[in-house]
């Protein structure tokens, strides 16, 4: 598979400050990747710099085959970017068809297809965003994302905070994605084995640095050297 993402020894962070330093991996299309680690030690950042919303002070990022290390966020969406942040930012003045459509861009997500996998979307179609349930904002703001028809999915902990069905349902989606839609996806998601069971390459990062990068089978068949690379469940 072609190369789709690659990073080369990036450090970056927020003004002066530095958060992450020295990565380094690359994707290829269809690629799934869990990105693991305590609290704290760059996994959001590392999603942010892909969007390029901090500082890069050293380093490369490469893009389908072109350097974004200078490209501002809204063409890296255009490109094929698409994020998904931990806070969702639903618009309360917008029902949840006018999220999906006015992000839409051409390719194979379209509203119909976005029903058949969130069937819920479609009975709150005319719901203002405020009007939804957390589990629900959720699924909108992964749907949106799809709306801009992404040639990779950036997840910043999708789970976090959901009740057991509604992360039943997300695993679900996530899975069909990986599996049956060949998407490109990285999982930052605090529920390590879950993220494991998702995704078929693990990195771990602490304090800013990979220290573990391997295929997600095995990490998650090694419970011991798991507890001790992230220090939760």
């Amino acid at each position: 598979m072609p190369e789709l993402l690659a990073l080369d020894r990036v450090t970056a962070g927020y003004g002066e400050s530095i958060v992450l330093e020295d990565v380094s991996f690359t994707m290829n299309e269809g690629d799934s990747l869990a990105l693991l680690g305590r609290n704290g030690v760059g996994k959001t950042s590392l999603l942010v710099t892909l969007m390029g919303l901090t500082r890069l002070h050293k380093g490369s990022i490469r893009w389908a085959g072109g350097d974004i290390a200078r490209v501002p966020t809204y063409k890296r969406s255009r490109s094929g970017l698409g994020w998904v942040p931990q806070e969702r930012h639903m618009f309360p003045s917008l029902t949840v068809e006018e999220h999906l459509t006015v992000v839409e861009r051409p390719g194979p997500w379209n509203l119909a297809k976005i029903y058949e996998i969130f069937p819920r979307l479609q009975e709150r179609r005319a719901n203002m965003g405020n009007q939804l349930s957390g589990g629900e904002q959720q699924m909108l703001a992964i749907a949106r994302a799809l709306m801009t028809n992404p040639r990779i999915l950036l997840l910043d902990e999708p789970m976090e905070g959901l009740a057991p069905i509604i992360v039943q349902e997300l695993v679900r989606v996530i899975r069909r994605l990986v599996a049956d839609e060949g998407m490109s996806v990285i999982v930052v998601e605090q529920h390590a084995r879950l993220a494991l069971s998702l995704t078929s390459r693990a990195i771990v990062l602490d304090r800013g640095r990979i220290v573990h990068d391997s295929d997600s089978a095995s990490l998650l068949a090694d419970g011991e050297k798991l507890d001790r690379l992230v220090a939760v469940a």
